[in-house]
């Protein structure tokens, strides 16, 4: 009967000591330095450690920082891309005039994503390239766009079969339609 009693006994022990350690973890988890409060909405940009709040104006579908009412009774324009799209409208332009010999498949003004389908040039058979252009940014900088080159050749079969594209060709391709947004900006400015 002995061995009855300790053997109650010890899970009663072991229940105290679990709600003992409960309390603790409980007391522990409610401390004020463990729970951060803010009252402002973060940004994108994070740090790594720490989320950047800002209380920066916001981007709309009307253009960056603006709303409808900035639109209907007008505001400055010191330094706008000229357009309510999701990204540089220059890049963009530019973009689509470097890739309008291609057919376009996709345009995603507010993304900024262009995707062409396959292109054959008729001078040269049995190459075509596809080619995707990323506009990363609203404002017009070196590092704002990006393009991707897919090259396929034809076998003998006549199948199409995935070709290496050189590295220079994506950058030539972003060269050209950096230059080209530049050469708009500039005429912008110029007739204004």
């Amino acid at each position: 009967m002995e061995k009855k009693q300790k053997t109650r006994k010890s899970p009663v022990r072991y229940r105290i000591l679990t709600l003992c350690l409960m309390l603790c973890l409980t007391l522990t988890a409610c401390t004020e330095g463990s729970v951060k409060r803010e009252a402002s909405y973060p940004t994108r940009y994070d740090t790594g450690e720490d989320i950047v709040y800002s209380d920066q104006k916001r981007d709309t579908i009307w253009g960056e920082g603006s709303t409808f009412s900035d639109k209907l009774f007008g505001r400055d324009k010191q330094d706008d891309s000229g357009s309510g799209i999701g990204v540089n409208s220059f890049l963009w332009r530019a973009s689509l005039d470097t890739v309008s010999f291609m057919p376009v498949q996709t345009a995603d003004p507010f993304g900024g994503v262009i995707l062409t389908d396959w292109y054959e040039n008729p001078n040269v058979q049995g190459e075509r390239f596809k080619v995707n252009v990323y506009i990363l940014d609203r404002q017009l900088r070196s590092d704002g766009v990006r393009v991707a080159v897919f090259k396929q050749t034809r076998d003998n079969g006549g199948t199409w079969r995935d070709s290496a594209v050189g590295d220079k060709t994506a950058l030539q391709l972003e060269d050209t339609i950096l230059t080209r947004a530049r050469e708009l900006r500039v005429a912008q400015r110029a007739s204004e």
